[in-house]
Formats: C-alpha cells, sequence, structure tokens
C-alpha cells in the first residue's frame, strides 16, 4: 500500500489559484514581449499600475462569465480552448476600448495582434499546466466514511461527483448490529477495529462521520478517532464535508431543529445590504424593462406567426412570507396548456412552442417580471417562486421547504443556476438545497457570482 501523504487543493483554493496564475502569467507573458521584442502598447511602471489593475479585472470578471473558474471545465481540454478564447477576445475588446483606464492605442496596428496573442498564449499556456499536473490523479484526496451500511453508495455518489479529486476509499459500518460486508466499487469496508492501521496505509487525510446514530460509535472506535485526530487528520461531520463541497445544504440528513444547523446569513437583516440591494434592483429592472421595449415589436411579430395568441401570462406564486402574487411572462406554451391540471414542466415538453424556446433559452420570456420586481414581489436573485399547488405538495414531504419564503423569490438564484429545470419532485429536492444555501451564505460575493453564471446562461444558450 502507499503511505505517501497526498497534496490536496479544496475547490476553493483551487478556484483562488486559477484567478491568481492567470493573471500572472498574463502580466509575465507581456513583460517578456516587452523586454525581448519592440513592443510598447503595454509597459510596466509603478506609475501606470492601474494598466496591470484593469487588465486583472478584466480577466477574472470575464473569465467568470465564460466559465474559466468552473472547475469541470478547467479540467477538460477541449473547454479551456473554448474558455480562453472568448475570455480572451472579450478581455482585449472591452480592454481597448477603455483608454482612460488603458495604454493609448499604438499607432502600430500589429501590436495589438502581438497583446491579444500574448494574452491568449499565456493564459492558455497555464491553463494547459493546470489540466497536466494540478488536475491530475496526483492532487487525490483520499477519505474514510463512517456511516451505515445502506447509506454508502449514496453519500459516495453525492461527494465524489461534485469534486473528482476527492476520493472515498474505505468506509465503517457503524450499523452495530449488521454482520453484513458491502463493498461499493472501490469503496473498501474496513473493520472497526482496523480503522487507524487502514488510515496509515492508505495514506488517508480525512475522515467523515455520516450517521447520527451514536450507538455504533464504540469507545475503541471513538478513541481511534481522537488519536487520529491528534495525529493530524481531519475528522469532519458529512453535512458540513457536503455543504463545502456541493454549495447545498443537505437537508435530508438534518433534524426539522434547521436553527442548529444553518443559522441564516446576517445579510438577510442587514439594512444597508437589503437597502443597496434593493436600489441595484430598481435600476436593472429600468434597464432590463427598456431592453424589452426595444424587443417588443419583433416578439409581437414571432409571437403572431408562432404562437398566435396572447403575448403574456400571469399565474399564481408565491412570495416572501407565503405571500401569493401574480407572476408575469411572455407566453411560451400552447393554448390551454394545463387543462388537465397543473403538472411540472420538463425537458422537451411538448406544451412548449417553437418561439416559446426560443424565449425560454434566451431568458428573454422572464423581461416582463421585471415589473413584478419594481412592485416588489420578488427580486432579482432569489429562490425561484414556485405554484402555491406545488408548494402545499412539496412541502408535506420535504422539511424546511418554507423556509424558502424567508426572503423573496427572484428572477434568477443560486439553485437556477446550477441545476437544470425540475421535472419532478427529487429535483425540487436538489433545488430546496441550493436555495437554503443561498439563504444561508446570502453576500454580495455570492450575488456577484450567481449573475455571472447568469450571463454565462444566456450567453451559452442554456436557459430552461
Amino acid at each position: 500500500m502507499d503511505n505517501q501523504k497526498n497534496i490536496h487543493f479544496e475547490i476553493s483554493e483551487r478556484k483562488i489559484l486559477l484567478r491568481v496564475f492567470d493573471v500572472v502569467f498574463v502580466l509575465l507573458g507581456l513583460y517578456c514581449i516587452g523586454f525581448v521584442f519592440q513592443f510598447n502598447y503595454f509597459k510596466f511602471s509603478t506609475e501606470i499600475i492601474n494598466w496591470a489593475i484593469v487588465l486583472a479585472i478584466y480577466i477574472n470578471v470575464f473569465g467568470a462569465i465564460f466559465e474559466m473558474y468552473n472547475l469541470q471545465v478547467a479540467s477538460n481540454h477541449f473547454q479551456v480552448l473554448r474558455s480562453t478564447i472568448l475570455t480572451t477576445s472579450t478581455t482585449v475588446i472591452f480592454y481597448l476600448l477603455t483608454p482612460v483606464f488603458s495604454p493609448q492605442l499604438p499607432k502600430n496596428r500589429w501590436q495589438l495582434l502581438v497583446f491579444y496573442i500574448t494574452v491568449f498564449m499565456a493564459l492558455y499556456a497555464w491553463r494547459m499546466i493546470y489540466v497536466r499536473f494540478l488536475a491530475s490523479n496526483r492532487f487525490v484526496q483520499n477519505a474514510v466514511l463512517i456511516c451505515d451500511m445502506e447509506q454508502v453508495e449514496e453519500l459516495v455518489l453525492g461527494l465524489e461527483s461534485v469534486d473528482p479529486h476527492y476520493k472515498i476509499i474505505g468506509y465503517v459500518n457503524l450499523d452495530y448490529y449488521s454482520k453484513n460486508e458491502y463493498d461499493y466499487l472501490a469503496v473498501e469496508h474496513i473493520k472497526r477495529e482496523d480503522l487507524t492501521l487502514f488510515v496509515s496505509k492508505n495514506g488517508i487525510s480525512e475522515i467523515v462521520v455520516a450517521s447520527q446514530k451514536t450507538e455504533g460509535i464504540t469507545a475503541d472506535l471513538y478513541q481511534q478517532l481522537l488519536h487520529l485526530l491528534e495525529s493530524g487528520k481531519s475528522v469532519r461531520e458529512y453535512t458540513h464535508v457536503y455543504e463545502s463541497k456541493t454549495q447545498r445544504i443537505p437537508v435530508q440528513y438534518i433534524s426539522r431543529d434547521f436553527y442548529r444547523f444553518f443559522p441564516f446569513s446576517r445579510s438577510n437583516q442587514n439594512k444597508l445590504y437589503l437597502y443597496s440591494a434593493r436600489i441595484l434592483e430598481v435600476s436593472f429592472s429600468l434597464v432590463g424593462l427598456g431592453i424589452g421595449l426595444v424587443l417588443l415589436p419583433l416578439i409581437l411579430l414571432c409571437n403572431a406567426f408562432w404562437n398566435k395568441g396572447k403575448l403574456f401570462y400571469t399565474q399564481k406564486r408565491v412570495g416572501k412570507d407565503g405571500i401569493v402574487f401574480k407572476i408575469i411572462k411572455f407566453r411560451t406554451m400552447v393554448k390551454n396548456a394545463e387543462k388537465a391540471g397543473a403538472v411540472f414542466a420538463k425537458l422537451n415538453d411538448s406544451r412548449i412552442t417553437k418561439f416559446g424556446k426560443f424565449l425560454r433559452k434566451t431568458r428573454i420570456d422572464e423581461i416582463p417580471q421585471f415589473i413584478n420586481i419594481l412592485k416588489g414581489d420578488m427580486a432579482v436573485i432569489g429562490p425561484r417562486p414556485e405554484r402555491p399547488v406545488f408548494v402545499k405538495e412539496i412541502a408535506q414531504i420535504m422539511p424546511f421547504y418554507e423556509t424558502r419564503h424567508i426572503i423573496k423569490p427572484g428572477l434568477t438564484g443560486w439553485a437556477q443556476v446550477n441545476y437544470s429545470y425540475g421535472e419532478k419532485l427529487e429535483d425540487s429536492l436538489i433545488k430546496l438545497q441550493y436555495d437554503l444555501y443561498y439563504i444561508k451564505h446570502r453576500s454580495i460575493y455570492l450575488d456577484l457570482d450567481i449573475t455571472f453564471k447568469t450571463i454565462s446562461t444566456v450567453l451559452f444558450y442554456r436557459g430552461q
């Protein structure tokens, strides 16, 4: 067995690494080009350090929009190439269009081409280094689960599907009365008394305890966990690991006393944050409605030919504090789409018209919701507003579901940008986990992350 301790970067650490070295490699590339060749467009000087700062901001902003910091994208050669081209092109264009904060345009236009090629090659070279070395198996973190036998498969899939560099290679069965052994794929069953030896031989760096039943944790197992903790191993509770890696709240593993598990973000009561958010919401809404007015003649024409019916439709939705309001959208479905009763929309829904599919993919169908935002029924960012009939049905099955209503529903949100359209109750559970994560961690940083992901959704035509 290999007892070498692997180096492992957490998800947040890898994202920071990508952001920092994107800028470092680009600036280093520009410095080298300027030092070796007669490249005068971008010069390094303490007096004009703002040039570098603005370039760094553009790289990070457009990198976020074009998914440069999505770890699944960052580990795929083709997607890295696509994202690098888009990020480089947009960054260079915007940089050239802000002459107050960037160098004066050179008389020799070839220098602009050199600038573009240098930024692209620096970004792409660094990303190939990341794919080749930092995204390889040499940085895998090995972990052990302590849980009930019937939980193994679900818990392993829940963690490894999010972080491919996180591998659970063994588990200890906490079901004290079960004498059966169960190996799921490469997850080996470990006897309680052999836990310390297994951890030592396999380079385990983290032990995850995933059961709330205490009778399975015997005195001997407890002493082993204490010894491993003292020797520098990480011993963590499953819900904390799950939340940090998936950015969702695992409501299926916690009891109804929610206040113990997710004290809500202070931003939910922070007056400065709420007032600032409201000012931005009104501003965004006015801009959004202005864009809607520009597009309205074309939408009216297409609606007359391909939708053949009313342009708008309204529907009852549940808002903050459980208050029901009417949402306004452009109609995307055929007439009498729910004559048989309310049902979840689904992928390739036959009720959606061809023009309606375009409106949904581009999110244009949601432009009228800016009226709901101006009225105060909705926010720009928040949980998706659900219909009363579905709220009643889901709340009877899922704990915490109505917790979504402590803040305003949103035009976009953490669940909307991270998960596809819900077709069934199981999908609603996953989206609920994302919604509760947003409520718990609500902040300006998370709002910006959602904004960038929403822009990516529109640009890459991924609307539902």
